[in-house]
């Protein structure tokens, strides 16, 4: 598939921001996450923010105009394909259903299934991380089998423990930390995605492709005990 030249344009007097698209799709996300790589180690780039289809950068502009800035990046869109981009793979241990995954059953219902279904299916696909956002470490992932999709909860849960596993829409995702949440839980992961303490601190990235792996009751409690951690 022939892909567009992206569009670069200010975004206020500090962010340049780079469009290569106007649509989820893995191609158009993985040339925004390759330069957010590729440009790393640029000097008087305070934050990069890769999106769907885009990325912003934060600039000093003390060391940057947005002109100078633009023409610093033009050499590194050549690489339409995310060819730089090197895949990261990794297996997130899940406890499914019970006081983990509350709402396992109703999904199942939802989607007429049986709760073994929904796990096997969930458990079966490979996810791409498309970038962090809402929470410090909530990876938005691509890639749920659409047979999965279920509507938010009417009411959100005051409270969602970290690590809980949950589906909303078409979209899955991992709550790095306790929060407020109206997502179906159907799992939870002993890991811990968000540590301030720990380098880097968010243990998914954007670009990452993940599998969920299905474990049980004492296996995760061993985990939250603090092996594996």
């Amino acid at each position: 598939m022939s892909l567009s030249p992206p569009r670069l344009a200010p975004l206020g007097d500090s962010a340049l921001l780079i469009v290569f698209g106007d649509r989820i799709d893995p191609a158009l996300n993985r040339r925004a996450v390759a330069l957010s790589k590729a440009l790393a180690g640029l000097p008087g780039v305070t934050d990069r923010v890769p999106a769907y289809a885009s990325l912003t950068l934060h600039y000093d502009p003390g060391v940057w105009s947005h002109d100078r800035l633009v023409e610093a990046v033009t050499p590194y869109l050549a690489d339409e394909d995310g060819t730089a981009l090197e895949d990261r793979h990794l297996l997130i241990p899940v406890c499914y259903g019970g006081e983990h995954g509350p709402d396992l059953d109703e999904v199942a219902r939802h989607c007429g299934l049986t709760p073994d279904e929904v796990i096997a299916r969930h458990s079966g696909g490979e996810y791409l991380v498309y970038f962090l956002g809402f929470t410090p470490g909530f990876a938005y992932l691509g890639g749920l089998d659409p047979d999965l999709a279920t509507p938010r909860r009417g009411t959100p849960r005051s409270s969602v423990p970290a690590g809980a596993v949950g589906i909303a829409g078409e979209q899955t995702g991992i709550y790095p930390q306790a929060s407020p949440g109206g997502w179906r839980l159907i799992g939870r992961t002993p890991l811990r995605l968000f540590d301030p303490l720990r380098e880097p601190p968010c243990l998914l990235a954007p670009g990452d492709r993940l599998r969920f792996v299905p474990i049980g009751p004492d296996e995760f409690e061993s985990r939250m005990r603090g092996k594996d951690r």
